[in-house]
């Protein structure tokens, strides 16, 4: 299983309270629920890499908002995650960069209620800085001599650069297929190829070392992102409890920093 990251203790909250603000999963906290229960424990989060940086905010300022709780990060491409929570690996939360492999948790019978959509991202062709190939578009991806990453299919990033590139009526031929965005990002970080289609998010992450280039046909390529509680959570209370505070305000104002969009 990839590696989990980012543990911090939070303090307690009324888990009644947060469940009737989450209004999420299959009804109401177990009966007799009231002040004195908390939600406390490990939350465990399965969370598409393009997640890294907001989520690794969002479940610092959940920890701060909930003393008493730890917020751990499995962070890798949508499609592995989707499989490991299916053979059975303890998830709490799974937050997805596509709809289809929210689809293949949805449809083993392993989501806590209706999965929701709280954040969309686009595409940008990623390049050092500087731009050495002087890439402008999805066309100059195509000249000889320019190397090219791209995310393997079965990976939102990558089935988002397949819609693009068909829009633009594009063919090219990868140096290298990614298993999520930030492997193809790393590839132009360390001067491997002259261009990846990457989110603009992580673009954005990296802009010390890389240029997002904008290109028009990203916009028939938008990811829509949805979070939902695993069926079997390990701590049911403190899943619905984070899923409810990534469509919060505070959270939203951290992935809109990030560069996502809203929902």
């Amino acid at each position: 299983m990839t590696g989990r990251g980012g543990r911090t203790t939070l303090a307690a909250v009324a888990a009644f309270a947060v469940l009737a603000t989450a209004g999420c999963g299959d009804g109401p906290g177990p009966a007799g629920a009231g002040a004195d229960d908390r939600v406390t424990g490990t939350v465990t989060v399965f969370a598409a890499a393009s997640l890294t940086e907001s989520f690794t905010r969002i479940g610092r300022d959940f920890e701060a908002a909930n003393p008493g709780t730890t917020v751990t990060l499995n962070l890798a491409g949508s499609s592995a995650l989707a499989n490991q929570i299916n053979q059975g690996a303890p998830a709490d939360v799974f937050a997805s960069a596509a709809p289809r492999n929210m689809t293949t948790v949805t449809e083993a019978g392993n989501a806590d209620g209706a999965p929701s959509v709280f954040a969309r991202n686009q595409l940008v062709i990623a390049v050092p800085r500087g731009n050495p190939a002087g890439v402008t578009g999805l066309g100059d991806l195509t000249r000889p001599g320019v190397k090219v990453a791209l995310c393997a299919d079965q990976v939102p990033c990558g089935a988002a650069a397949r819609s693009a590139l068909a829009a633009a009526g594009v063919t090219l031929t990868p140096v290298t297929l990614e298993q999520d965005v930030r492997g193809a990002l790393a590839k132009v970080k360390l001067g491997e190829v002259d261009a990846a289609l990457v989110y603009r998010t992580d673009a954005r992450a990296a802009s010390a070392d890389v240029t997002g280039v904008e290109f028009p046909e990203s916009a028939r390529a938008v990811n829509d992102y949805l979070i939902v509680a695993v069926k079997d959570a390990p701590n049911r209370a403190g899943a619905r409890a984070f899923v409810a505070y990534v469509r919060s305000a505070p959270a939203q104002a951290v992935l809109a920093g990030a560069g996502f969009q809203a929902p």
